[in-house]
């Protein structure tokens, strides 16, 4: 009986890309359903449909984000609502009790129409998954922040919070809860992740004193607030202000 051995020799080859071609393919009313996945899915859309439907409360008037130079109603209603569904379950899970809201104008992506407002619209003024987080900020921190907003010149939405500007855009008095900001104090903000991620060029929640994630979406939380109130009519305040000579 003869043995062989056989060798194999791998040599080890280099690919390259040279071409990379892409084509468009448009989605039109010429592309057919499928009749199997149209009735598969059909109970969902209708369930859905129901639910983003349903009247949770009335708005008394029509409130957009561009009603204000530097608080809106529709932005206050918002904070406060934040403040009012994550407070209870920050102290609950802490023990600590929150200082203030901070959202982001660019964060509120549609008006709130008078009349019923539906789940739907909901989801059309935040249509994000963005979630409420709470970062423990010094108060120097919280002076960082408010050169920010005076800097930014936008109806940030902020609860707890009030700050009056100058001509020139420079904080002429700021105060969380009627009291005077401590520079050594421990402050506790509620904001959303994105902007804990340095959205919006936010990047004063960071380094911090401690981070919450209350694992509570921002649309969930104003969902459960107009549950509760039934009716709303917010109103822009003096909780960020501007003294011109």
């Amino acid at each position: 009986m003869l043995n062989f051995l056989v060798f194999f020799s791998c040599k080890k080859k280099n690919f390259h890309i040279t071409t990379i071609k892409g084509k468009q393919i448009e989605i039109n009313d010429s592309i057919q359903d499928k009749i199997e996945i149209e009735d598969f899915i059909a109970p969902f859309r209708v369930h859905i449909e129901k639910d983003l439907d349903s009247i949770i409360a009335y708005a008394m008037g029509t409130y957009s984000k561009s009603d204000g130079d530097f608080n809106t109603a529709i932005g206050n209603f918002m904070a406060d609502a934040i403040y009012d569904q994550a407070a209870p379950v920050f102290n609950r899970r802490t023990g600590n009790n929150l200082d203030m809201v901070l959202l982001n104008h660019g964060g509120i992506r549609s008006i709130i129409s008078k009349g019923d407002i539906r789940m739907r619209n909901v989801y059309e003024l935040m249509p994000f998954e963005n979630k409420i987080v709470v970062i423990a900020l010094k108060g120097r921190q919280i002076d960082s922040m408010i050169s920010f907003l005076c800097r930014s010149r936008k109806a940030n939405p902020i609860s707890k919070l009030k700050l009056t500007i100058d001509s020139e855009f420079k904080p002429i008095e700021a105060s969380i809860n009627g009291e005077k900001i401590n520079t050594d104090k421990i402050y506790y903000v509620a904001t959303n992740d994105y902007l804990y991620n340095n959205g919006d060029n936010m990047r004063f929640f960071r380094p911090n004193d401690g981070y919450f994630d209350l694992n509570y979406k921002v649309r969930n939380a104003l969902i459960d607030y107009l549950k509760q109130v039934d009716t709303i009519n917010p109103v822009s305040d003096d909780r960020f202000t501007q003294i011109k000579k």
